[in-house]
């Protein structure tokens, strides 16, 4: 194989590979906003134009329906796949981005990229919406796929591989589960999936995140009397609906802070001796980060028995995200309200299985009517959680890959938060997600000054490109 040799026309061509990027930047492609709706599509085929030169037979794939239509699927594949060899991976990654507002707190125009000194002068960063989330992570390995067929002569190195760059990410992937069933018969030919949209333990520190935690979400209405009331005339005469959603959402969780629905816990996979000693030896400062949210060290609270590490990435949470209900505006108004409303979600371990929680909840919740009240419920859907064994032989190679990119040790994380697409891709197909990511915590994605590290957009480049030799190396 000719990995050293790929790299060595990555570092040469680096100027190329920014310019780019930055080309893909400008492109405005704010799935969320219809009137960006023409930039989505443009962000998508300059996508597809790239793979194309990689030597990958490219599709702009619609989706949605002719009543509601929704934004492109660049779905692109490996051709004369007898001629391969190793696994064959489904490469994920989304070419939209969140809106830029609040415009003013940036401070230069958001699809205007430019390069900045990096945080100490060490280095350089891409600054521009997207340019960490998910744009740059994404180039990254676009531009190891034109390293490789520049050097090789071959798509992807060698590696059957199939890719699939959606369009909608940042607004829900409404449309992505109906594009999966509707092309299974193509994805039911992949492996292993690699996904280039999470972080690093820090500049230096390459990490894979080999987990990451399901989601089901739910809003729940109580509904009391049918008019708001004088809680003069009808305070401490009715039920009043603010009050008692209040009192029996309490009821959540008991004094060691579990979730008190029964059967919530039945399916939590244990955290292992082996595992919950490799993320001891990570080095995580609970007390810095929660310093960096404004919170003292007394703050450190969660599910008795597991430390801050193990409630994020391996136990399952319950959380109350808004509740609202009566009057809340300003000054004083004295009323009863007619119904009060919570959103309520939860965070899910592998094996649960969120399609029970949502029933589950609102079962806990009817024993729990209060007098006079009934109630009204909405599951917001689902995503299930993804964990792939740690010895798993494509997670060795990606590991390997990223030692032989950056000369350390990449470690083994989970993250706490969900990513959809993993969940979707294991419910629907089997396949396990190697979460090969090059994001730093601060590069402020989602919010104004978004950036990205030339260094984590060349780690990422390389890792990718190492990663084509190791899973080549693979035997079927």
């Amino acid at each position: 194989m000719q990995t050293p040799d790929v790299i060595t026309h990555l570092e040469k061509n680096e100027q190329a590979s920014v310019e780019r990027l930055m080309d893909w930047l400008r492109i405005p492609s704010v799935s969320t906003d219809p009137a960006y709706r023409e930039d989505v599509a443009r962000a998508g085929q300059w996508c597809a134009d790239r793979l194309a030169e990689a030597g990958f037979e490219v599709e702009v794939i619609p989706t949605g329906t002719a009543g509601e239509p929704g934004h492109p699927v660049v779905l692109a594949t490996t051709t004369g796949d007898d001629a391969y060899q190793g696994p064959h991976v489904l490469f994920y990654g989304h070419y939209d981005v969140q809106p830029a507002e609040p415009l003013e707190l940036w401070d230069s125009p958001p699809y205007e990229p430019v390069i900045r000194p990096a945080e100490g002068g060490i280095g350089e960063r891409v600054v521009a919406r997207g340019a960490s989330d998910d744009k740059g992570q994404v180039a990254s390995f676009i531009e190891a796929m034109l390293a490789w067929k520049a050097v090789a002569g071959k798509t992807a190195g060698g590696v059957r591989m199939t890719v699939l760059i959606e369009g909608e990410e940042e607004s829900g992937s409404k449309n992505l589960e109906m594009f999966v069933d509707q092309h299974k018969d193509r994805l039911d030919a992949c492996d292993v999936c690699v996904i280039s949209d999470t972080g690093m333990l820090g500049r230096g520190r390459p990490a894979i995140t080999y987990g990451v935690r399901g989601l089901a979400y739910t809003e729940v209405t109580l509904h009391g009397p049918d008019q708001d009331l004088h809680s003069g005339l009808w305070g401490g005469r009715v039920p009043n609906p603010v009050n008692e959603l209040a009192k029996v959402l309490a009821q959540l969780w008991d004094e060691d802070r579990r979730v008190t629905i029964p059967g919530f816990y039945d399916d939590v996979r244990p955290v292992g001796d082996d595992e919950r000693a490799q993320w001891e030896s990570l080095g995580v400062d609970p007390v810095a980060a929660l310093k960096g949210i404004g919170l003292g060290p007394e703050a450190d609270i969660g599910e008795k028995g597991f430390n801050s590490t193990e409630r994020e990435w391996a136990r399952p949470t319950c959380d109350i995200n808004g509740i609202f209900g009566g009057y809340t505006g300003e000054g004083a108004k004295t009323v009863i309200a007619s119904k009060a409303t919570a959103k309520v979600s939860f965070r899910l371990v592998a094996d649960q299985k969120p399609e029970t929680i949502a029933p589950a909840l609102f079962a806990w919740l009817e024993e729990r009517t209060p007098p006079g009240c009934r109630w009204e419920f909405t599951d917001m859907g689902c995503g299930h959680p993804g964990t792939t064994p740690t010895d798993s032989p494509s997670l060795r190679a990606a590991v390997a890959a990223m030692k032989e990119a950056s000369g350390v040790e990449a470690k083994l994380i989970k993250s706490g938060g969900s990513i959809p697409i993993a969940g979707l891709l294991k419910d629907r197909l089997g396949l396990d997600t190697i979460f090969m990511g090059f994001g730093l915590e601060d590069d402020r994605i989602h919010s104004p000054n978004e950036k990205f590290e030339l260094d984590c957009f060349r780690l990422g480049a390389k890792s990718h490109a190492a990663l084509i030799e190791k899973l080549w190396a693979i035997s079927d």
